[in-house]
């Protein structure tokens, strides 16, 4: 059967997707799976099946807070920023953030000596210090959102997915301890994989679900 309009498509993909599962014996939490197929409908890895790690209600506390209006998400890269669903957050009186790229950023980690990417999440904990973190590329903003936490910072959400081989599996361990410890809802790939666009869509299936926009043909898809 041949499809060609991107709500076929899209339907389509996740009935595969939820029969492949299906076939592999996996059987997902309810509440978890619009997150864990829109990541496996995005990267083709069934893997985050296994890798995805969810602290205890963490969809539900993200969802409310989306919904209750004003929420903003920070990214560490303008790609994942790129990514997030515009026609979602307005639906949701929401804003998606990336401070990488600002010129205040680069001095700031040039006079610390640190990565943009830390210098990022502190301006990130100081001017939206209940924002959801979206971290796809960086370790290092990891490693940041767990000293900001140890300092009082809590998030709306932590999103732990960057990807890569240096200390990648040690942040992503440490922020998912970190939360654990100081009661903030975390979704995190274990493991080196991850990236930006895996960020994307955990923030857009979490945009969806709080917005109820997971059909395509509510986003104005055709």
């Amino acid at each position: 059967m041949k499809h060609e309009r991107p709500a076929d498509i899209e339907r389509t993909s996740m009935a595969i997707i939820t029969q492949e599962l299906a076939d592999l014996g996996i059987e997902l939490p309810p509440d978890e799976a619009p997150v864990i197929k829109r990541v496996i409908h995005t990267s083709a890895d069934f893997d985050y099946a296994k890798n995805l790690v969810f602290t205890p209600n963490a969809v539900r506390l993200a969802t409310d807070a989306l919904r209750r209006g004003g929420q903003t998400i920070i990214t560490d890269t303008n790609m994942a920023k790129a990514g997030v669903s515009r026609v979602g957050l307005e639906k949701l009186g929401g804003q998606v953030l990336c401070f990488m790229a600002d010129p205040d950023i680069a001095q700031r980690a040039k006079e610390q000596g640190s990565t943009r990417a830390v210098a990022a999440m502190q301006k990130a904990a100081q001017a939206y210090p209940g924002a959801i973190l979206a971290v796809g590329n960086a370790p290092t903003a990891l490693f940041e959102i767990v000293r900001q936490m140890e300092r009082g910072l809590r998030p709306a959400l932590v999103i732990g997915v960057p990807v890569g081989f240096v200390n990648v599996v040690e942040a992503k361990k440490a922020v998912l301890a970190a939360c654990r410890t100081y009661d903030v809802p975390a979704i995190v790939a274990l493991g080196r994989k991850g990236g930006s666009n895996v960020a994307a869509a955990i923030c857009n299936a979490l945009v969806y679900g709080a917005g109820d926009l997971l059909d395509p043909t509510a986003r104005g898809w055709q």
